[in-house]
C-alpha cells in the first residue's frame, strides 16, 4: 500500500496538513486540537501523535495573528509564596497545559489599583484569558471584570449579580468546624487570629468564628480576638499579645501561615501543642503537613478550586456564549496532632 504523500510548508517544515493526513482527520478538526480547542478524545489522541511522529511545531505568530488567540493564559494572586496560591497555581498549570496553553502568573499584593490595571490591560488581549483570586471586591474591580474583552474566571467570593464564572468556598462554615472540633475536644477559651477584616476572608471568616461560638454557648470575648494579615509574622505576633493578656485553651488561626507563627510563638514560650494550647489552621496546605507537631487545618480544596476554575476558563475560550457558571468547593476539616483531644 502507498502512503499518500504528506504536504509540508515552502521550507520543508511539518504543517496542519500534515497532520491531519497522517491522523487520518480533516484539517479543521486537526487545527482544533492544534490550536488547544479539543476534539474528541480519539481525535485529540490521533493528532497529537500525528504531530510527534511528523515533527509538526506550530508557528505561534501565525496561529496568533489568524486565530487572535495567543496560546496564554494569565493567573493573578495577592501573593505567589503563599502555599495556597502554589497549590492552586499547580493544578491551573495542569489544566492550562493539556489544552495546549502555557500559564503566566503575576503577583498582586492585593494591590486593588494594580490588579484592576491588570484587568483593563486585557483589552490589548495579551491572553486568551485570566483566573484571578482577589481578596478584596471592589465596584472597579466588577466594572473591569465586566468589560473585559476576554473571558475571567475569579475564585473567591463574588457578588450575586455579577455575570462572571466564579468558583468559591465557604469560609464561614469552615471556621466553624476548627471551632466545633475544639470545643467537642473540651476547649472552651477558643482564640482567633484573623487576617484583615476588610478583605473578602477576612470578613467571612470573622463572621464565622463569632457564630460559632455562640452557636456552642460560648461567649465572645474581644480579648481572645487577634486581626493582622495572612503572614507568618502577624501570627508570631499575635499569639505573642494573647498570651501577654491570658493563655486560651486554643486558637484558630484564619490561614497556615498564620498557625505555623502562632505555633512557634506557642513553643517558644515553652508551651506544649496540644496538651498545653491546642492550635487549627486553615487552607490545609503543605506548610501545615511539615510543621512538627503538624497542624490540624481546614481544607477548603485550592488545588480543586485551581482546576475547576482553569476548565470553567478553557471552556469559556473555546465558547464564550455560554451562561455564567457558578462553583462551589465545601470545606472540610482535616485532624492532626496540634489538636488531638488531650484526656484529663
Amino acid at each position: 500500500m502507498v502512503r499518500k504523500r504528506l504536504q509540508s510548508s515552502a521550507d520543508g517544515r511539518p504543517t496542519v496538513h500534515t497532520v491531519a493526513a497522517r491522523a487520518g482527520v480533516s484539517i479543521a478538526s486537526a487545527s482544533r486540537v492544534l490550536n488547544g480547542l479539543g476534539g474528541s478524545a480519539e481525535t485529540v489522541r490521533k493528532v497529537r501523535e500525528a504531530a510527534a511522529e511528523v515533527g509538526y511545531v506550530p508557528n505561534a505568530i501565525a496561529r496568533s495573528l489568524q486565530s487572535q488567540r495567543t496560546g496564554l493564559v494569565a493567573l493573578a494572586v495577592e501573593d505567589i509564596g503563599n502555599p495556597v496560591y502554589v497549590a492552586m497555581m499547580r493544578a491551573i498549570e495542569a489544566v492550562v497545559s493539556e489544552s495546549g496553553r502555557q500559564l503566566l502568573v503575576h503577583q498582586t499584593s492585593a494591590s486593588i489599583g494594580g490588579e484592576v490595571a491588570l484587568l483593563q490591560r486585557l483589552a490589548h488581549r495579551y491572553v486568551d484569558g485570566m483566573i484571578m483570586s482577589p481578596i478584596r471586591i471592589t465596584e472597579s474591580h466588577t466594572r473591569a471584570l465586566l468589560d473585559s474583552p476576554v473571558p475571567v474566571v475569579v475564585i473567591g467570593q463574588l457578588p450575586d449579580d455579577v455575570a462572571v464564572d466564579n468558583v468559591r468556598t465557604d469560609s464561614r462554615t469552615g471556621v466553624a468546624l476548627a471551632v466545633g472540633h475544639l470545643h467537642e475536644a473540651g476547649h472552651r477559651r477558643i482564640a482567633f487570629i484573623n487576617g484583615p477584616l476588610d478583605t473578602v476572608p477576612g470578613t467571612a471568616r470573622d463572621a464565622g468564628f463569632r457564630t460559632a461560638l455562640v452557636k456552642h454557648g460560648l461567649n465572645v470575648e474581644e480579648d481572645l480576638i487577634e486581626v493582622g494579615d495572612f503572614q507568618y509574622a502577624a501570627g508570631r505576633a499575635a499569639i505573642e499579645r494573647l498570651l501577654d493578656r491570658g493563655r486560651p485553651d486554643a486558637v484558630v488561626c484564619a490561614n497556615d501561615l498564620i498557625a505555623a507563627g502562632a505555633l512557634h510563638g506557642l513553643l517558644a514560650r515553652g508551651l506544649r501543642v496540644p496538651h498545653d494550647v491546642a492550635l487549627v489552621g486553615m487552607d490545609d496546605t503543605e506548610l501545615a503537613q511539615m510543621s512538627f507537631p503538624q497542624i490540624s487545618s481546614v481544607s477548603l480544596g485550592s488545588a480543586e478550586r485551581g482546576r475547576l476554575a482553569a476548565r470553567l476558563l478553557v471552556e469559556r475560550i473555546a465558547d464564550p456564549t455560554l451562561p455564567a457558571r457558578r462553583e462551589q468547593v465545601a470545606p472540610h476539616l482535616v485532624i492532626r496532632a496540634s489538636s488531638q483531644a488531650v484526656a484529663g
